[in-house]
C-alpha cells in the first residue's frame, strides 16, 4: 500500500467504530471515513454464519495524522444512525484497566504556583486541541491551588 509512512505502525492509523446501523455495509462505511483521508482497510465485522453485521467495524487510514482528522470531526453519523470512533486497542492491550475508556479532562498536580494558564495551554496543545484549562482556586484565599483540569 504506497502512499502510507511504514514507520506508523498500523496499529496508530486505525480507528473502531461502534454502534453502526446493521444496514451499514463496507462501502457505506468506506464512503463516510474516506473524506478524512485514503483509507488502507475498511471491514464491517460480520457473523460468520448469519452474515449479519455484528454492529461494529474498523476503518484503517493511510497515516496517523488522517486519524486525528477523522476524531477532530466527530461526531459522525453513518447511514443516519451516529456512530462513535474510537482510537483501536490491540488484543493484548484491550484487556488492560482503562484502554477502553474515552478521556477528554485530564487532572495535572503539582504545578508551580507562579504557573499561568497560558504557559499550560503552551506545555499541552501539543497533546490535542484544548477546550479549557481550568486552574482551581482555593475559595476562600481566591489564591491559585497547585492543580489544574485541562479538557481536550
Amino acid at each position: 500500500m504506497e502512499g502510507h509512512d511504514p514507520k506508523e505502525p498500523e496499529q496508530l492509523r486505525k480507528l473502531f467504530i461502534g454502534g453502526l446501523s446493521f444496514e451499514t455495509t463496507d462501502d457505506s462505511l468506506r464512503e463516510h471515513f474516506e473524506k478524512w483521508g485514503t483509507l488502507t482497510d475498511c471491514v464491517v465485522m460480520r457473523d460468520p454464519q448469519t452474515k449479519r453485521s455484528r454492529g461494529f467495524g474498523f476503518v484503517t487510514y493511510s497515516c496517523v495524522e488522517e486519524v486525528d482528522a477523522a476524531m477532530c470531526a466527530r461526531p459522525h453519523k453513518v447511514d443516519g444512525r451516529v456512530v462513535e470512533p474510537k482510537r483501536a486497542v490491540s488484543r493484548e492491550d484491550s484487556v488492560k484497566p482503562g484502554a477502553h475508556l474515552t478521556v477528554k479532562k485530564i487532572f495535572v498536580g503539582g504545578i508551580k504556583e507562579d504557573t499561568e494558564e497560558y504557559n499550560l495551554r503552551d506545555y499541552f496543545e501539543k497533546y490535542g486541541k484544548i477546550e479549557t484549562i481550568e486552574v482551581m482556586e482555593d475559595r476562600q484565599s481566591g489564591k491559585k491551588e497547585r492543580i489544574c483540569f485541562c479538557d481536550f
